[in-house]
């Protein structure tokens, strides 16, 4: 890809995007920093066997603005970054690797935070722990982000509730949860915990059949789960699950849950605010993992974490409260709020400086 090609993807928002390349272990990556107004760039390294060159930088542009956004959107000091190591993790990761890309992230002085994402773990931070200090979700560290991630969505959920019935409580609300790995069996079993009627589906037959035990849920196959008449659709597994095939067969209230990219393209948060279903942002209820890894910036402390992150539900109010106000989707209302804070700092940073 051509220099011009670059930038042209670039646009005018991105502050910085480094490749990194170390020839003794292998190392091809992509750092990319979309905003740094209200703060360093957190984000996930994202271990992956990449298409072509371009395919990863257009991932972890859309990442890093995507991180920027839910940074923002929780009302942390935090802007928004993400790194890409193009390759397949099972094959080439190992120590020196990593502690390549850790020195790749050390040379950025802080401009970037790393945290594990998909291909990575924290047993990879520990590693990159040895090559630079910008870096959390240690294994001694926040560790797991799932059990406060499982927190968020369900504060998040009570809050869908109180918008549409005037009461937060999920008990005897029936919710149909997709995909019940760490995340989505803490969500079912907080909304157990509260009474909740619940149907699941997952693809592992094993797993889900264990849940619906243990929780007393009734199950569904994969492909029903969206079609479930019930009160809230809670996809916690893939992305773009409302799409022109599913809009029309949704038979709920309310779509919440804890999935990355559950709009197929952003005119999908309009046609479901004309059905009449509320859509919480996925990147505002899901927002628990990133507070988790946040927290432990600042010493980690699990009761801190948990209570920024029960916080969820105010910020989807504020999100609801605006798309009524100006009678817009929430996925739009969500947007404005974290882009018009990012775009405040920024402002307050050219003027102090």
């Amino acid at each position: 890809m051509s220099a011009v090609g670059v930038f042209d993807m670039l646009g005018d928002d991105y502050e910085t995007v480094s490749y990194s390349h170390d020839a003794a272990s292998g190392l091809r990556c992509i750092i990319a920093v979309y905003s740094t107004a209200l703060g360093p760039a957190l984000g996930g390294t994202r271990f992956w066997p990449f298409e072509s060159e371009e395919a990863a930088l257009r991932d972890v542009l859309r990442l890093a603005k995507a991180m920027a956004y839910k940074a923002s959107a929780a009302g942390l000091n935090l802007g928004g970054g993400k790194a890409v190591v193009i390759g397949d993790p099972r094959k080439v990761k190992t120590a020196d690797l990593l502690r390549a890309y850790g020195r790749a992230v050390d040379r950025l002085g802080g401009a970037y935070i790393t945290t594990a994402d998909v291909g990575t773990t924290s047993a990879d931070m520990d590693v990159i722990s040895g090559a630079t200090t910008f870096v959390t979700g240690t294994t001694n560290g926040s560790g797991d982000p799932s059990p406060v991630t499982s927190y968020g969505v369900w504060h998040g959920l009570k809050a869908v509730a109180e918008v549409i019935w005037g009461d937060a409580s999920l008990a005897g609300r029936h919710v149909a949860v997709q995909g019940v790995g760490k995340v989505g069996a803490g969500v079912v079993r907080h909304l157990a915990q509260e009474g909740a009627r619940l149907t699941i589906a997952d693809i592992d037959p094993e797993t889900v059949s264990a849940l619906a035990t243990e929780v007393g849920a009734d199950v569904v196959a994969p492909d029903e789960i969206l079609r479930v008449p019930c009160d809230i659709v809670s996809p916690c597994a893939l992305g773009a699950v409302v799409n022109d095939s599913t809009l029309p067969a949704f038979n709920c209230r309310a779509i919440a849950g804890a999935a990355n990219n559950q709009l197929e393209r952003p005119e999908h948060g309009a046609m479901l605010a004309d059905a009449g279903v509320l859509y919480a942002p996925d990147y505002v209820i899901n927002a628990g993992g990133l507070i988790n890894v946040e927290d432990e910036l600042h010493g980690y402390d699990p009761d801190r974490a948990h209570a920024k992150a029960a916080a969820i539900g105010a910020r989807l109010h504020e999100v609801f409260g605006r798309a009524k106000t100006e009678g817009i989707p929430p996925a739009v209302a969500a947007d404005r709020i974290a882009g018009d804070r990012i775009r405040a700092a920024s402002a307050a940073r050219e003027h102090s400086g």
